[in-house]
């Protein structure tokens, strides 16, 4: 039997299979999401396969000697829809006759698929190889192939033909942003990711050239005051939280960039800290923090800490499971607990601890270019937002009403 089959876990749902890996390996999860109409449940936290036996069949051809409970026979779901035939077809319905309304694209649900599953999943995994190739971030990849899948399986709902014309994208973006009400930020990722499906797979990256990017947000960051952040730290008694949120506010990092920190990044006779690939894939330095260092020590030598790096953990935070790092969902938790238990009316977020470090740099009096440069930001126009928060300038003016 193969191995990755080994450590996979079946179970019967209602009228579907429920998958899951046993060591959340990302091989088999690779696999499972090329099942047809797989999807995501975070509520039972399994991977959720409609029982037919088109799905039967390419889950043993994904998974040998696979064994799916229930009798395929029983299963009274349909074959997935052949393609349709070339033009032998009769005379187009009138308009009052035709089920699924007129033949121009007016909504999103008005007949069937053009894009079968097989011929789907072949094209999101030649996008895929395309992400791989152009070095993109598994994260990013994750984000880019959702964002396509999402736009073949609209096109089987909409009937649309092919080549698929610019109206269609057109159609699609407005459906996303007035009825979904989809962020301009999403809105932005979406067209991306449809513009390297256009341009690496479908080889027609002409057709979204007459379409606009949406116009930028420019948002002001959040940030805590000083006395705000001290508080923060003070409610942690927790050594391994109080040294993770010591790290994201004294350095200024990303929470991704924090879970992958390695013991050795620390350069404590320098007082440096080494971010290794960060956002871009991107190497740079930080300041350590000696009282943040102090932390970390602490942290150190927790006992759960020695037995994970005896397992074989090479990650300053180790995660739950053998040899991975602790997971930024868990960091988020444990910055948005101890805001609310330090009493602080904002949202705290890891990313908030990133603004205040780089604001409170500010207002202190360090240059900019200096601060861009302990951020990682690519340009310093992204870093010029910090002036609008800063009460370096601000502070020195005083309000009318203040005025005798």
């Amino acid at each position: 039997m193969d191995p990755l089959t080994e450590d996979l876990i079946v179970m019967r749902g209602r009228g579907a299979w429920l998958l899951r890996s046993r060591d959340f390996d990302r091989r088999v999860i690779a696999r499972i999401r090329q099942a047809p109409r797989a999807r995501w449940d975070p509520t039972r936290r399994v991977w959720v396969v409609p029982a037919t036996p088109h799905a039967k069949q390419v889950l043993e051809a994904l998974f040998s000697g696979i064994r799916l409970p229930g009798d395929p026979e029983e299963v009274q779901a349909p074959e997935p829809p052949e393609a349709p035939k070339p033009p032998e077809a009769p005379e187009a319905p009138k308009p009052s006759e035709a089920p699924h309304g007129p033949a121009t694209l007016e909504s999103p649900h008005e007949a069937a698929a053009s894009f079968p599953e097989l011929e789907r999943e072949r094209i999101l995994e030649a996008l895929r190889r395309e992400l791989v190739l152009a070095g993109y971030a598994p994260k990013s990849r994750k984000v880019y192939l959702g964002h396509v899948r999402r736009f073949l399986e609209w096109c089987d709902e909409a009937r649309v033909e092919k080549p698929i014309p610019a109206r269609v994208i057109k159609d699609y973006l407005t459906h996303q942003v007035e009825e979904r009400g989809i962020s301009r930020a999403s809105h932005g990722q979406i067209l991306s990711s449809l513009r390297l499906l256009f341009a690496k797979v479908f080889e027609s990256p002409g057709e979204l050239e007459g379409i606009p990017r949406p116009r930028r947000t420019k948002p002001i960051p959040l940030v805590l005051s000083r006395a705000e952040a001290r508080r923060l730290i003070g409610t942690l008694a927790n050594p391994t939280h109080r040294a993770m949120v010591m790290l994201l506010y004294s350095a200024g990092l990303r929470v991704s960039e924090l879970t992958r920190l390695r013991p050795e990044d620390l350069d404590s006779d320098r007082g440096l800290l080494r971010v290794n690939s960060g956002k871009g894939r991107k190497d740079r330095y930080t300041l350590l923090s000696p009282r943040a260092e102090e932390a970390v020590q602490l942290h150190l030598a927790r006992w759960e800490v020695q037995e994970a790096r005896e397992k074989g953990s090479h990650w300053l935070f180790p995660g739950s499971r053998p040899r991975r790092h602790i997971h930024t969902r868990t960091v988020q938790k444990v910055v948005a607990r101890a805001g609310r238990d330090a009493g602080i009316q904002k949202r705290v977020t890891p990313h908030v601890l990133r603004h205040s470090f780089a604001t409170h740099l500010l207002e202190a009096g360090t240059d900019l270019r200096h601060i861009q440069e302990l951020l990682g930001h690519a340009s310093a126009r992204t870093t010029q937002i910090y002036t609008h928060v800063s009460r370096k300038d601000l502070g020195l003016i005083r309000s009318p009403l203040d005025e005798e």
